[in-house]
């Protein structure tokens, strides 16, 4: 495997300068300008906080060819740590203790699918994390898979072969509910069909 091709946006030049010089140093990051964006595997965002402006550039990246965030921040608190997991970030640093090597590690196990988050902060994420399921997810019927229970076992049904009647048969539910449920399903996550729904669940691991 070759070396990690990354991006680097700032919202000043002189932060972009410094941490594209950084990485340059190491050789498993190859650091790639705007113009060949398309080749990044990670993109490191480098702010302040979260603001408007910093959600803008995430979400843009995110949609576009670097699904993989890096957000080096110069304060953390809860509402980043928080606001930064919803925005589907990977990799979370403070900017002081975002050496040379501490962000080509956080890029390396971002690229890898893996995350990155300072260990004093990881205690007050998982807190977050309990305090959301038991107060929001959990009086909807609804876990962090984003599936409920019963839209999970629809779609392990839907996944082993059955086909409407069998899946109502099987957990006594009209055809009409089964239907309604994969309806909510495609439609909340933007699926196209029951097939796209499961593929999405499997190679998202929610059944």
């Amino acid at each position: 495997m070759g070396p990690v091709a990354t991006y680097v946006y700032a919202s000043d030049p002189i932060s972009q300068a410094g941490v594209i010089s950084q990485l340059r140093q190491r050789p498993e990051i190859r650091v790639v300008d705007a113009e060949h964006l398309g080749e990044a595997a990670v993109a490191v965002v480098v702010a302040d906080g979260i603001n408007d402006e910093v959600l803008r550039v995430l979400r843009a990246l995110q949609r576009g060819s670097v699904p993989r965030t890096v957000l080096v921040a110069r304060v953390i608190d809860d509402a980043t740590l928080v606001a930064a997991a919803e925005a589907g970030v990977g990799g979370l640093l403070r900017r002081g203790d975002a050496g040379p090597e501490s962000l080509a590690r956080a890029i390396l196990r971002v690229a890898a699918g893996e995350g990155e988050v300072p260990p004093d902060l990881l205690g007050r994420l998982l807190g977050q994390v309990g305090r959301l399921q038991r107060q929001v997810l959990a009086p909807r019927g609804l876990a962090f898979t984003g599936l409920s229970d019963r839209e999970a076992e629809v779609l392990k049904l839907v996944a082993n072969g059955h086909d409407t009647a069998e899946i109502a048969g099987r957990l006594s539910y009209s055809q009409r509910t089964v239907k309604n449920i994969l309806h909510d399903v495609t439609t909340r996550l933007q699926l196209r069909n029951r097939s796209h729904a499961v593929a999405y669940a499997v190679r998202e691991g929610l059944i």
